[in-house]
């Protein structure tokens, strides 16, 4: 069996419960190494995502703003926003995992990983959304993360917009909610909450791969990492460079982001 047109069929299932069965199929075959790679198979590019077909897509824009932690409604759309970017996040792992060819393994083997976890992350959130009467696709949702992958065709702009930005963006992120979680405990916030730590911790180990990736990629076209990245991401993302971020520097220096990048793009100076 080949591997890429196995992969491929995996991701442009529209049905989640169908495409995290085929994946674990998949998934066990690849860990016993089942599977050949055609590196002359040329992955079809869609110009939709998977999800198109059961979700209402709205610009971020039209979204409402996350702000009752209290209310049923509130905490359902809340988790369904977290929902619907990990369930993005599968399909970015599967086309990483896809679409570069002639990569050593232990790059196949990464972006799996990363998927297989995306997964979890994604059944533990749909889990909770039952326990509130929700399900995927209550409400809109954006695909301002299958843009990102449009956008990035090439190897090197992927790791630096898809991990290395998007998913760091959600380091910064998650420990906020969690904060407002911590001020609004209840039963269900006290459940939300050690689902995002985990998830917090896992996408810690994300980042670093994309880190990993972008690096190798940088050092095989002789180019300098820090600029090539700052570049990059202002070009697929405007005015991020300019914008100075409240940055989780913890959690990003353990991914492999220098304090000059830190610096660069934070409001702060320090980073001890």
């Amino acid at each position: 069996m080949d591997y890429f047109s196995v992969l491929e069929d995996i991701l442009y299932i529209s049905v989640p419960k169908d495409k995290i069965e085929k994946f674990e199929v998949f998934y066990n075959n690849f860990l016993n190494d089942k599977y050949t790679m055609d590196e002359a198979y040329a992955p079809y590019t869609f110009d939709k995502p998977s999800y198109h077909n059961f979700l209402e897509i709205i610009k971020p824009t039209q979204l409402p703003p996350i702000k009752n932690f209290k209310s049923i409604e509130g905490k359902k759309y809340l988790v369904h926003t977290i929902l619907h970017i990990e369930y993005s996040a599968i399909d970015l792992a599967l086309d990483a995992a896809l679409r570069f060819k002639n990569m050593p393994k232990k790059y196949y083997e990464d972006w799996l990983e990363v998927a297989n976890d995306e997964i979890r992350h994604f059944l533990m959130l749909e889990e909770l959304l039952s326990e509130l009467g929700g399900v995927y696709g209550d409400f809109p949702v954006h695909k301002n993360l299958f843009e990102a992958m449009e956008q990035t065709p090439d190897f090197l702009r992927r790791m630096a917009a898809v991990p290395r930005y998007l998913e760091a963006n959600g380091l910064d992120q998650n420990p906020k909610i969690m904060e407002k979680l911590n001020s609004n405990r209840d039963e269900f916030n006290n459940k939300f909450l050690k689902a995002l730590k985990i998830i917090l911790e896992e996408e810690v180990d994300h980042v670093k791969k994309g880190d990993f990736w972008f690096k190798y990629e940088c050092d095989r076209l002789n180019l300098e990492p820090e600029s090539t990245y700052l570049q990059i991401i202002e070009e697929v993302f405007p005015g991020s460079t300019t914008r100075k971020m409240d940055l989780n520097f913890a959690a990003r220096k353990e991914a492999g982001f220098s304090c000059n990048e830190l610096k660069f793009l934070s409001k702060k100076e320090d980073c001890n």
